[in-house]
């Protein structure tokens, strides 16, 4: 069976019009034609639906019956056209995002908030995954959206400016280094570890500056998350090297401290990985751009 949507709502004009001649006039088609249109309508459901005399036109109980039946389709069809054009702008939408934990826990919750605040109708699927795998998974399209610590890797991905974070050292009040102002990372080589789990963006960077300095990186014990790290630093089971911006929030709370790091790659770029900018959807789009504008704010503060 066959039903035109068309059709039907220009059935429902005939009825509420009362008349072909005025429904003609009403939605700029030839009486005619809506003629045609309805007489096929009676075809398919092979029922009379419209009593025709000189003053217009009378619906018959299956034409009663129809009316309503068609406006609830024509509306629901009008409610789906609606909410695809929803999804067409961004106002709706699904956003696959993948991120390290040190954009999770240092922008993301702000960004993310302010972003649903606008957008209440989309939804962000938000995973930790280590800066290689969220670039690989974006580039194998298994997220749409990746946050990541910048660094020369070769995943066919767009790379977008996003934030900066300072890698610092975390000791306790009572460590030998507690008191410097500064550190070289060297010198820190004299003790042992706390760090992130194994394929970690930072393990792996210290342990290639520790192999270029023929010295050994010795993790003594390794976490899920930088609350851990610093529980771990504050018991005395090593020392650590985090962002300094998530280290502030546990500095009095655990009786550790902060040392600068005297090195060019303590200061760390984190960047957005999309597939390609044609490709992503109006809801990641409006995300992309979101994140970048949030991060200027910052950076103008």
């Amino acid at each position: 069976m066959k039903l035109d949507p068309v059709s039907l709502n220009l059935f429902i004009a005939v009825i509420e019009e009362g008349s072909i001649a005025a429904a003609a006039e009403r939605e700029h088609i030839a009486a005619p034609a809506i003629s045609k249109r309805i007489a096929a309508l009676e075809e398919t459901l092979r029922t009379k639906l419209l009593e025709r005399h000189h003053k217009g036109v009378e619906p018959t109980a299956a034409g009663y019956a129809l009316l309503n039946l068609a406006r609830r389709a024509v509306n629901y069809l009008d409610d789906i056209h609606t909410e695809m054009l929803d999804y067409a702008s961004g106002i709706r939408g699904q956003v696959r995002v993948f991120s390290n934990i040190s954009a999770i826990t240092q922008f993301l919750p702000d960004d993310l908030s302010t972003f649903l605040a606008d957008h209440p109708a989309v939804e962000i699927r938000l995973e930790e995954r280590n800066s290689l795998v969220t670039l690989k998974s974006v580039a194998e399209n298994a997220a749409d959206v990746g946050i990541f610590t910048v660094d020369i890797h070769g995943e066919d991905v767009e790379t977008l400016p996003y934030e900066e974070d300072e890698l610092s050292l975390v000791v306790r009040r009572d460590h030998p280094l507690a008191d410097r102002r500064s550190v070289r990372f060297e010198e820190t080589l004299a003790w042992d570890f706390v760090g992130l789990r194994t394929g970690s963006a930072i393990n792996t960077q210290l342990t290639q500056i520790a192999n270029r300095l023929q010295k050994d990186f010795r993790l003594r014990i390794q976490v899920t998350g930088y609350d851990a790290l610093c529980l771990m630093v504050s018991s005395g089971l090593g020392i650590a090297i985090a962002p300094r911006n998530l280290t502030k929030l546990f500095v009095k709370r655990l009786g550790i401290t902060e040392v600068s790091l005297a090195e060019p790659w303590a200061k760390r770029q984190l960047g957005i990985a999309i597939r390609r900018r044609a490709s992503l959807s109006p809801a990641a789009e409006s995300l992309v751009n979101h994140l970048q504008a949030r991060a200027v704010t910052r950076r103008g503060k």
